[in-house]
């Protein structure tokens, strides 16, 4: 019965510690990728918790990059995973998010307004309970970021070097890595050309 199940699922949840939830997303906890090396002691939860060589200087050159285009008066460009409260239930992280300063009350909690531009680095959850993968957890996280009112969404996957694009009242793009990707007023950005830059590529 879907009532057992649910109350299954609960009781799995409760065992698992919390330091290994990453977000939680329609009211469903997300584990970190990798969560079940940890509750088999095969890894420790900081083997988990950090990300790639690759997936740091993408966000750190981005960061710069950013923080370096954008009107540093009206927005705040933030990173470190920060926390995003959407409603009771759902709490996502981003690894860039850009804020209007002026819609911001800085409180010591997670950011509880819409961001104006996200951009994510490849994924940090298991996806073990979404069907389709990393499609159907990329869907319904940037979905969810829109409806709560961000104006664009931007994934940059680094193994199949692609960058997708969810603006609002637009059509989805996948796009390759060498576009050049529209971020906020007239700001652009082109991943292979600052990794370039930086002697990645």
């Amino acid at each position: 019965m879907a009532t057992e199940a649910a109350t299954q699922a609960l009781e799995v949840a409760q065992q698992i510690p919390s330091y290994l939830i990453y977000e939680t997303l329609n009211g469903r906890p997300l584990y970190r990728k990798g969560y079940k090396e940890v509750l088999a002691k095969r890894k420790t939860p900081g083997e988990i918790m950090g990300c790639s060589d690759l997936q740091a200087i993408i966000v750190s050159t981005l960061h710069l990059y950013l923080g370096n285009h954008i009107n540093r008066k009206a927005y705040w460009v933030v990173t470190n995973e920060p926390g995003l409260h959407l409603k009771l239930g759902d709490n996502l992280s981003n690894d860039i998010a850009l804020y209007e300063k002026e819609k911001v009350t800085v409180k010591g909690k997670f950011f509880d307004v819409a961001p104006r531009v996200v951009v994510e680095v490849d994924i940090k959850v298991d996806l073990e309970a979404f069907p389709a993968m990393e499609q159907d957890y990329i869907y319904a996280k940037t979905q969810a970021m829109l409806n709560f009112g961000t104006e664009r969404v931007i994934w940059i996957t680094t193994q199949s070097r692609k960058i997708f694009v969810a603006t609002q009242g637009e059509n989805w793009l996948t796009l390759n890595w060498e576009a050049t990707v529209p971020v906020l007023d007239t700001v652009t950005l082109n991943v292979a050309a600052l990794l370039t830059e930086e002697g990645v590529l």
